[in-house]
C-alpha cells in the first residue's frame, strides 16, 4: 500500500460512508452511556435485607428439629429446615449477674468481652455499632422489643423504634413500651397484650410498610425469659412428668461458683428436686411455644411479601439458662447448655438448607459475617471474624478456640472437642470431653491421666486471655473455702430484685 501523502493525512474521513455510521454509533453510544450505566445498576443484584429474630435466654437444646423430642417448636423447626444451624454458637460471659446486657451489647458492637461498654458509649461519646453501619451503608434500620443497652444509644444505632422495652425484665403483659421519635423514647404506655405478640406485629407492620432497599430489622424478644408468662387463651401445655431432666441434674452444685445466691438462683428451693425442675421446664418449653407462635407469624409475613428471597433471617438468644442443670436455675456461669452456648440459625439466599454445622463462633461474630455478605464496613473497635465461608461450605471451621469469662469468679476455654471452667476464688478446675459428654456431667480434671489435659488447656487459656484483653487471674493467694451451705428459704421471685 502507498505511504500517505501530506494531503492524505489531512484528509476529512467522516466523509466517508462507513468513517460516518462509525461516528455516529460513537456519539450514539456516548449519548447513552449515562442511561446504560442505570440499567447495568439495575442489574446489579439487590443487597440482601437482614431479619435478626432474638430470644432471651433460650437454651441450645430446646429446637424439635435439632434434637429435643420433648419440645414442640414447628416454626422455629421451619428456620432449622430452611437454613443452616451451628451446633456451636456461643455468648462469651458477663461483668454483672445481668448477662444478656453483655450479650447484647457484644452482638451490637461487634467487640468482645473485655472491651464493651454495656451501654454502647463510653467518655460520652456513642460506640459505632453494626446497626449504625448498614444504615450509613444504605440500609434502612428498624428495630422493635428489649433494649437492654441504655435508651441514648438506641437512636445512635436504628433509624425506626416502636414499641421498645427499654428494661431488663417483667411481667409480659403489663411491660412499658415507648417508641422512639425524634430520636428519642416517648413516655412509656403499658402494653395491653402480651409483649411477643406486640413485637410480631410491629414487624409485620414494618414488612407492610417499608417501600424498597434494603434493610435491617433487629428483633430482641424479652421470652423465654421468666416470669414464664403466656395469654390465658394459649392452650398449648406440657405434662412435667413426661418431660426429660437434663443429664446433668444436679441437687446442688458441688461447690461454690460465686454467684450461688443471685436472683435467678433463688427461683427454686435448695435442694433441687426432679420435680421441681420437671415443672419448671414445663413452664420454660410452654413459653418457648408461645415464642414459636410469634415467631411463626413473622416468617409467614415475610414469605408473603416481596422481600421473600433476598432475605438473610438470623434466629439466635442472648444466652443459655440452666433450668436445673449442675444444681443451678440462672445463667451466672459458664457451662454450656446453662449460659454460653446458645441456638443459631441462618437461612437466605445461596445459604445451606437442612444443614448442620459444628463450626464454632460468638455471637459477636454473626454481624462482622453479615456485614461481608451485605457488603457492609466494619465499625470501628470491632473484636468480630466473619465466617462466610461457613455459610457456603459447613464443614468450614470458623473459629478454633473460645474463651468464657464471668466476673472475676470463673473463666472457661475450649476447643472442638475440650472443655476447662477454672474457680479462682475456691481454687477448683472441671475439665469435660464435649465429644463424649457434650452436657458436662463429668468432671474429669482431677483424674491422674487427665493432668497433662488440664494443664496444656490452662495454657492457652492464659494465652487467649492475654490476647483479648483479660486480666484476671487464674489462682489467687488466698482462696476461700469451696464449700457453701444453701439458705433455708427461697426468696419469693415477686420480692427479688430484677438484675437481668
Amino acid at each position: 500500500m502507498a505511504a500517505l501523502t501530506p494531503v492524505d493525512r489531512t484528509r476529512d474521513f467522516s466523509s466517508m460512508p462507513f468513517m460516518h455510521s462509525v461516528m455516529k454509533s460513537i456519539l450514539l453510544a456516548l449519548l447513552l452511556s449515562p442511561l446504560a450505566a442505570l440499567h447495568a445498576a439495575d442489574a446489579l443484584p439487590a443487597k440482601p435485607n437482614i431479619l435478626f429474630l432474638f430470644a432471651d435466654d433460650q437454651r441450645a437444646d430446646t429446637i424439635a428439629a435439632l434434637g429435643n423430642s420433648a419440645i414442640k417448636t414447628p416454626n422455629l423447626d421451619r428456620l432449622a429446615h430452611e437454613g443452616l444451624a451451628f451446633n456451636r454458637a456461643y455468648m462469651q460471659g458477663g461483668m454483672t449477674a445481668a448477662t444478656c446486657v453483655s450479650s447484647r451489647a457484644m452482638l451490637l458492637s461487634g467487640r468482645n468481652l473485655f472491651h464493651i461498654h454495656e451501654n454502647l458509649m463510653h467518655d460520652r461519646t456513642f460506640d459505632e455499632t453494626w446497626p449504625a453501619v448498614f444504615g450509613c451503608n444504605g440500609y434502612t434500620t428498624f428495630m422493635t422489643g428489649k433494649w437492654h443497652n441504655g435508651p441514648p444509644a438506641l437512636s445512635h444505632s436504628f433509624q425506626i423504634a416502636r414499641s421498645v422495652f427499654a428494661g431488663g425484665m417483667g411481667n409480659p403483659l403489663q411491660l412499658k413500651l415507648s417508641d422512639m421519635v425524634d430520636g428519642k423514647l416517648t413516655p412509656p404506655h403499658i402494653a395491653t397484650q402480651h409483649s411477643c405478640s406486640i413485637f410480631a406485629d410491629e414487624t409485620i407492620r414494618f414488612l407492610k410498610e417499608h417501600k424498597g432497599g434494603p434493610f435491617f430489622a433487629y428483633v430482641p424478644f424479652d421470652a423465654p425469659h421468666d416470669p414464664h408468662v403466656v395469654p390465658s387463651d394459649f392452650s398449648f401445655n406440657y405434662d412435667s412428668a413426661k418431660i426429660p431432666l437434663p443429664l446433668s441434674f444436679l441437687p446442688l452444685h458441688p461447690w461454690d461458683n460465686g454467684e450461688m445466691t443471685v436472683r435467678d438462683e433463688q427461683l427454686m428451693r435448695w435442694p433441687r428436686t426432679p420435680e421441681g425442675v420437671k415443672a419448671y421446664l414445663a413452664e420454660y418449653y410452654r413459653y418457648i411455644n408461645y415464642l414459636d407462635t410469634q415467631i411463626g407469624r413473622i416468617l409467614d409475613a415475610l414469605a408473603a411479601s416481596p422481600y421473600a428471597t433476598n432475605t438473610i433471617i438470623v434466629f439466635s438468644a442472648d444466652s443459655g439458662v440452666a433450668c436445673g442443670s449442675h444444681g443451678l436455675i440462672g445463667k451466672q456461669n459458664l457451662y454450656e447448655y446453662d449460659s454460653v452456648r446458645v441456638p443459631m440459625i441462618i437461612s437466605g439466599p445461596s445459604i445451606p438448607r437442612g444443614q448442620r454445622t459444628d463450626a464454632m463462633c460468638y455471637l459477636f461474630d454473626v454481624l462482622p459475617t453479615l456485614g461481608k455478605l451485605c457488603g457492609v464496613p466494619a465499625p470501628k473497635g470491632n473484636d468480630g471474624i466473619e465466617f462466610s465461608e461457613t455459610l457456603h461450605d459447613p464443614a468450614k471451621p470458623a473459629r478454633p478456640e473460645m474463651l468464657f469469662a464471668y466476673k472475676n469468679v470463673q473463666r472457661g476455654f475450649c476447643d472442638e472437642r475440650w472443655k476447662l471452667i477454672r474457680y479462682p476464688q475456691v481454687d477448683k478446675t472441671q475439665l469435660f470431653d464435649l465429644q463424649t459428654d457434650p452436657e458436662e456431667a463429668t468432671n474429669l480434671a482431677y483424674l491422674p491421666k487427665y493432668a497433662a489435659k488440664v494443664a496444656e488447656l490452662t495454657v492457652r487459656l492464659q494465652k487467649e486471655q492475654r490476647k483479648s484483653g483479660d486480666a484476671a487471674l487464674l489462682a489467687i493467694a488466698h482462696p476461700k473455702p469451696a464449700e457453701w451451705t444453701p439458705p433455708a428459704n427461697v426468696i419469693d421471685p415477686k420480692t427479688v430484685k430484677a438484675v437481668d
